[in-house]
């Protein structure tokens, strides 16, 4: 049977496009290796971080990684490697470390950021769908004095809708649990923030009784090419599948780019987060980026997240317990001490790019073929304006250069 749209990789990529394709008519069909209740989305922090947050890759950047290190704070880790495309990354990672590729940047974050927050609202109005949604803000904590008073050159200026640098008592109405070691904070007003297994496991819901059908437990491990088309793919139970067109949303694993011969500048980023209840008083109201730390805490309906670290080319996909504990020394450093309740751990692989920029669009050769993949830590906050950009070059049939979204926000073009 052949059908419309394979959608290769069940994560929120994954979902948003099958939900634009479907709103448009197409039929659509998910395979993923999993059975979508535990992947790389699952573990986001929730924190829709498009606003006045630089990338990853910002100027000062490794400076200010080596003295994190140096005070054994730094949620970077670098394993040594033989493979060469990790080097290749974090050789593009510095070189993309200047200010205006900075600025670039931050301005797409903005433009796209602001489309996919206006999305989600629609589709839970739309849909009757509960991501758990705020939009509220983010409360940026600096730890380090030098990096706040930094930052507040570049917000000397008074915006009400954008920003607010807080006082002392401010600092503490929103984060209880914080003390006298947090050098400042600056609660920027334009990010949102949910809980992604609520989004995940509504979207699914939604798109099943929408008529989308779900393959699971099914790893795709090759794919077939004939007259310049994808002509199947194969997976490792045995069976074949063939579409009018296939979107390869794999996240990290790059195994059938690979078998494609398309390079992909991204690499699997290792991060980690832990799940808890907490005293309701010391609860933060919203989320809460520790900037000097790269923690982020986010309060949910249920529970509160605390998410960490960046390690670069590991391959253990277990949670590490030395990892855990030093995320909450880190953390406890600036913070009360109180008693996690109820703890979940989690780790798993962000596809990052060295630019925190995503590889969408078609591929060059292969007209059946579209990529939307390399979001990295940032899939969450741009997910649906990813999905609808998807479904317009798709259903209008377009090619990239007809679509400035891609030439735009797309890490091929960049």
């Amino acid at each position: 049977m052949k059908r419309d749209i394979i959608i290769i990789g069940g994560g929120i990529v994954g979902l948003t496009c099958a939900y634009f394709l479907n709103k448009a008519g197409r039929e659509v069909t998910i395979i993923d290796e999993g059975n979508i209740t535990n992947s790389t989305s699952f573990g986001n922090a929730g924190l829709l971080s498009a606003f006045d947050k630089s990338p990853l890759s910002y100027p000062g950047v490794v400076t200010n990684t080596l003295k994190l290190m140096l005070k054994n704070q730094s949620p970077a880790i670098v394993h040594p490697t033989t493979d060469l495309n990790v080097y290749k990354w974090l050789l593009k990672f510095i070189i993309n470390a200047n200010e205006k590729r900075t600025n670039k940047t931050m301005m797409l974050f903005e433009k796209y950021g602001e489309i996919s927050n206006r999305l989600y609202k629609k589709m839970q109005k739309d849909d009757n769908l509960d991501f758990d949604f705020h939009h509220d803000g983010m409360l940026s904590i600096f730890t380090e004095e030098k990096t706040y008073q930094e930052k507040l050159k570049k917000y000397n200026f008074v915006d009400e809708k954008r920003f607010k640098v807080l006082d002392k008592e401010e600092i503490n109405e929103y984060l209880p649990s914080g003390t006298d070691k947090i050098k400042g904070g600056i609660l920027f007003k334009r990010n949102a923030r949910f809980d992604p297994k609520r989004a995940m496991s509504e979207l699914k819901r939604h798109l099943e009784q929408a008529g989308v059908e779900f393959i699971l437990n099914e790893k795709i491990d090759n794919i077939s090419f004939k007259d310049s088309k994808v002509s199947y793919i194969h997976s490792k139970n045995g069976e074949f599948y063939e579409a009018e067109h296939f979107i390869m949303s794999t996240g990290y694993q790059t195994l059938l780019a690979d078998i494609r011969k398309k390079p992909l500048m991204m690499t699997p980023a290792k991060g980690y987060s832990i799940t808890f209840n907490m005293p309701e008083e010391l609860k933060p109201k919203v989320s809460t980026l520790f900037n000097d730390l790269f923690i982020v805490m986010t309060p949910r309906r249920d529970n509160v997240r605390l998410t960490s670290k960046l390690e670069i080319g590991s391959e253990n996909p277990n949670v590490v317990k030395k990892q855990i504990e030093s995320i909450k020394k880190n953390f406890f450093e600036y913070n009360k001490e109180f008693e996690m309740i109820n703890e979940e751990f989690w780790s798993g692989f962000r596809p990052l790019t060295p630019n925190d920029i995503p590889l969408i669009g078609r591929d060059d050769e292969i007209k059946n073929l579209t990529y939307a993949m390399g979001l990295g830590w940032l899939g969450m906050t741009f997910a649906p304006a990813v999905g609808k950009i998807i479904t317009e070059l798709i259903v209008k049939d377009k090619s990239n250069a007809k679509s400035d979204d891609i030439l735009l926000f797309s890490g091929f073009y960049q």
